[in-house]
């Protein structure tokens, strides 16, 4: 082979070697593109069930923050200290939180994720009381937070539908510039000195506080958690001696009004700086003797959210320790207040301010009694 011949068949050579290199590096390129697709693809938070299905924390965060926005119903400020819980989730990951209709009750709630379905203004995550939680589930998606485990079994949706939050005990709130001696008792709501008085914070059929207030005086009455019928009577009976207030005592300027003199609600939500009351309010709380009432709301993730990671991230935010210690922090008891303590992660100052209850509840509703107590509520309710 001569000198030119030689040269020409290096040539050929160095082609066909470079044609190789850049058919596989095109090919590999290709193939990294396609992955990432599928891997993009795959990832769907509308259906992730927990964070590591969507790829770990750090991808929600990332996912969380592109859509930019979170959608509340029904979370007034003074609730629970949910203004503090916003205002710090917000600030941590940079996302516009939309709090609409914060006096709007848990029938409520439901109703505007059926009702704005598909809208970017729809709820993605809900606050509900636990009857209306076990009787809506077919609107929610499961999810499982990551302090999963720390959520007692008996608190939650197996499989994630919803899961406790915080909770309370039922408690009378008076003014004592009208009523001047607070009732200790659920048989003094029905004195005489009471005409008139005695209210709650929305009706039992749609707010869980007033039904939580029923099914406390059901306990008192010879009724039990499988029996909320001696409740229904006992209400009845105050609405025939004139003591029961129709009022819907939802904001502290009707209690200032003095429109609603003595109201049974969460202990929690009860105390003055839970109203917003001002401090010329001579207000006092008590947890009346008895058989005390204790329950939980539930955290549930809308199958219609509009912003699916935001809305899973937000729950994250919810069932961390500091979530949780925020809501402890505005006199409520978070769900995992016992791993709080057991890992030291608790807030001591918040966690002593925690009215003492002599007698606690021999145990809470299970779902089945509390659909059973929904629905004998919604039957036989008049006032």
């Amino acid at each position: 082979m001569g000198l030119r011949q030689r040269i020409r068949a290096r040539g050929s050579r160095a082609r066909r070697a470079s044609r190789a290199l850049l058919t596989a590096a095109g090919l590999g390129a290709l193939l990294a593109l396609l992955s990432s697709s599928a891997s993009s693809a795959a990832v769907s938070w509308s259906n992730a069930t927990s964070q590591a299905a969507g790829g770990g924390q750090k991808a929600l965060v990332k996912a969380a923050k592109a859509e930019g926005t979170l959608n509340v119903i029904a979370l007034p400020n003074n609730w629970a200290n949910y203004g503090s819980e916003i205002s710090t989730f917000s600030r941590l990951y940079h996302i516009k939180v939309n709090s609409e209709a914060p006096s709007d009750s848990s029938a409520q709630e439901i109703q505007a994720i059926k009702t704005s379905r598909g809208r970017s203004s729809a709820p993605d995550a809900v606050d509900v009381g636990q009857s209306f939680a076990v009787a809506s589930t077919n609107l929610f998606a499961p999810y499982k937070v990551g302090n999963w485990a720390n959520i007692p079994s008996t608190q939650k949706a197996s499989n994630g539908d919803w899961y406790n939050d915080y909770g309370g005990y039922v408690s009378f709130g008076c003014n004592l510039a009208i009523v001047h001696v607070c009732p200790t008792t659920w048989g003094q709501l029905a004195n005489p000195r009471y005409k008139g008085d005695v209210a709650l914070n929305g009706s039992p059929v749609s707010a869980n506080a007033a039904l939580s207030a029923v099914w406390a005086a059901a306990l008192n009455n010879g009724g039990s958690l499988s029996n909320i019928s001696p409740g229904l009577a006992f209400f009845k009976h105050l609405q025939s001696i004139g003591n029961f207030n129709a009022t819907d005592c939802n904001s502290g300027s009707l209690i200032q009004a003095g429109q609603c003199p003595i109201v049974i609600n969460w202990d929690y939500l009860n105390a003055a700086g839970a109203w917003g009351l001002s401090s010329a309010t001579k207000w006092k709380v008590v947890d009346p003797t008895g058989n005390t009432f204790g329950a939980f709301y539930d955290q549930a993730v809308s199958k219609y959210a509009p912003h699916p990671a935001a809305a899973r991230l937000w729950e994250e935010f919810l069932y961390s320790a500091l979530g949780q210690n925020i809501w402890l922090k505005g006199g409520a008891r978070p769900v995992e207040l016992a791993w709080l303590v057991k890992s030291k992660k608790v807030n001591t100052a918040a966690y002593k301010k925690l009215p003492p209850v002599k007698h606690p509840p021999k145990g809470y509703p299970s779902t089945a009694q509390a659909s059973a107590a929904s629905a004998a509520v919604a039957a036989n309710w008049t006032s």
